[in-house]
């Protein structure tokens, strides 16, 4: 499976906490519209079926990318 760029998905993730948030405060079909829209890009980029599982995946993603970055600049 082809994974998506860590600068791509750390983008998705922000633009989706960010639409939980908005939805918290003003329940609109615009909001609720977009949240659909980028949890559909997450669960495709990620190869997952539910949100939940994709912004976990995305994360996971994250963070192997963190600490192969960190090894690289110790070594």
């Amino acid at each position: 499976m082809l994974r998506p760029h860590p600068t791509f998905l750390h983008t998705l993730l922000e633009t989706y906490s960010s639409l939980l948030d908005q939805q918290g405060r003003e329940d609109s079909a615009e909001v609720r519209q977009r949240l659909d829209d980028v949890s559909y890009t997450l669960c495709v980029s990620t190869g997952t079926r539910t949100p939940e599982a994709a912004v976990a995946w995305a994360r996971a993603q994250l963070a192997g990318v963190l600490s192969q970055d960190d090894a690289r600049l110790s070594a």
